[in-house]
């Protein structure tokens, strides 16, 4: 089964390629597509919202299968009216690059006291024809709470900044210290993609909630 992932983060496109290396899926990325692609208006207020904008739109300009995801970062402590949640990069109407970021964030944790307590929240809407379309966010796709901490690490994951930032909760050393692989990227969460995709696929009469 071809399916097109609906993102221009190289970075997230491996990650989600590498969930599914084992499934009968062929991920395709928008840049092995030879179409004009549509601006994404991301106004949604949350993760699903924005997911099933992006999903929809590219599913009408590449006529394929497609999915997209979104993410919302939420800071425990923070006052809900001051959450990023969907906006991670965008900061006073600007779209922060890599290294502005983890200078921002860096910021908010020190003003935290050195550090805060966070957690991704994700979710994914998945397109397949104009009568099936599944969207899920739960909790079982979101992250491990895990540390902001005010003083990056010296490595860059190029598209996931904040990995540079991240520390376990339990025991306060740094994601990329402690493995590999980008920072968030949990067995947990991946097996919970991947339950999604397997529910998916097997065509259920019912959209997933």
């Amino acid at each position: 089964m071809k399916l097109l992932y609906g993102t221009a983060n190289q970075a997230k496109f491996n990650f989600m390629k590498d969930i599914l290396k084992d499934m009968e899926i062929e991920l395709i990325s928008l840049k092995d597509l030879n179409i004009d692609l549509p601006a994404i208006d991301e106004s949604g207020n949350n993760p699903l919202e924005n997911a099933k904008i992006k999903a929809l739109t590219y599913y009408k300009a590449a006529g394929m299968p497609v999915f997209s995801c979104d993410s919302g970062l939420y800071i425990e402590g923070m006052d809900d009216s001051k959450q990023h949640g969907v906006h991670v990069r965008r900061v006073g109407g600007k779209v922060l690059n890599d290294e502005e970021m983890i200078s921002y964030y860096a910021d908010l944790a020190l003003q935290a006291g050195g550090e805060a307590t966070a957690q991704y929240r994700n979710a994914i809407a998945l397109v397949l024809d104009e009568r099936a379309c599944y969207t899920y966010d739960g909790e079982d796709i979101g992250s491990v709470k895990f540390l902001i901490a005010s003083v990056a690490h010296e490595k860059r994951v190029p598209g996931f900044p904040l990995d540079s930032l991240s520390k376990e909760l339990r025991s306060g050393k740094y994601y990329l210290d402690i493995r590999s692989e980008r920072a968030g990227s949990d067995s947990s969460m991946a097996a919970g993609f991947r339950r999604f995709f397997q529910r998916a696929v097997r065509n259920l009469l019912m959209p997933i909630k």
